[in-house]
């Protein structure tokens, strides 16, 4: 019985990072693609993602502050709170690029935009507040693991503007791969860390579709 649930456990944690392998920031093409960090319209897609990745994660508390108080499985309380004080580092990267990178580009349907990102804040805060167990965490690994993909780009957008970031300190992939595997005791708790997960991968995936999108748009001002 041991072995079984030891190996329910490593696959639980597998597919957290399959699924930010596969579905998160690192698999969409501009997150990667030449055009964002080092093409001709390189400095206003840069000022386009630090802006919009401020709106989406620049607030606190965000969603690993959330899931830190959502979530009362004790083997998850470190993890959580490692992953919180080093986001608001992140967080302060955020708003420093923000500033650094001056105003956002001029882009048709800005007004769409906003409100666009503004609605996936909302979903993501709903997300981390969730009452249902495991959900809050699943988003917040999630997040930890997404982000260094994310964090290529925030780097290209600092060397842009002078700005020598700090190493990330989030959790690493072995350190949540762990936590997943402890946190996962039961059949709905893995569920609702799948669900978070996948939400939050989503809400990503959708900010780089619009972030693509908005430079298409420009290009044929």
């Amino acid at each position: 019985m041991q072995a079984i649930e030891t190996a329910r456990s490593e696959q639980m944690a597998d597919l957290l990072v399959s699924l930010a392998l596969a579905d998160g920031s690192a698999s969409h093409r501009y997150c990667s693609s030449e055009a964002l960090t080092s093409g001709r319209e390189a400095v206003r897609n840069l000022a386009d993602a630090a802006h919009y990745l401020c709106v989406l994660h620049g607030r606190f508390p965000g969603v690993i502050d959330h899931a830190l108080n959502r979530t009362s499985h004790p083997a998850a309380q470190g993890w959580l709170s490692a992953a919180a004080e080093a986001f608001a580092a992140e967080r302060s990267l955020l708003t420093r690029l923000a500033v650094a990178t001056g105003p956002l580009p001029s882009t048709p349907g800005q007004a769409e935009c906003e409100a666009a990102v503004l609605q996936q804040r909302h979903a993501l805060e709903m997300l981390a507040q969730s009452d249902r167990a495991g959900c809050a965490l699943g988003a917040a690994i999630a997040l930890a693991l997404d982000w260094r993909a994310i964090r290529a780009v925030l780097d290209a957008a600092a060397r842009r503007v002078s700005i020598e970031p700090q190493a990330c300190v989030l959790p690493d992939e072995e350190e949540t791969r762990t936590v997943a595997m402890t946190v996962a005791d039961t059949p709905s708790f893995e569920r609702a860390m799948s669900f978070g997960a996948q939400q939050l991968l989503n809400q990503h995936r959708g900010l780089w579709d619009l972030l693509e999108a908005r430079e298409a748009a420009r290009t044929r001002l």
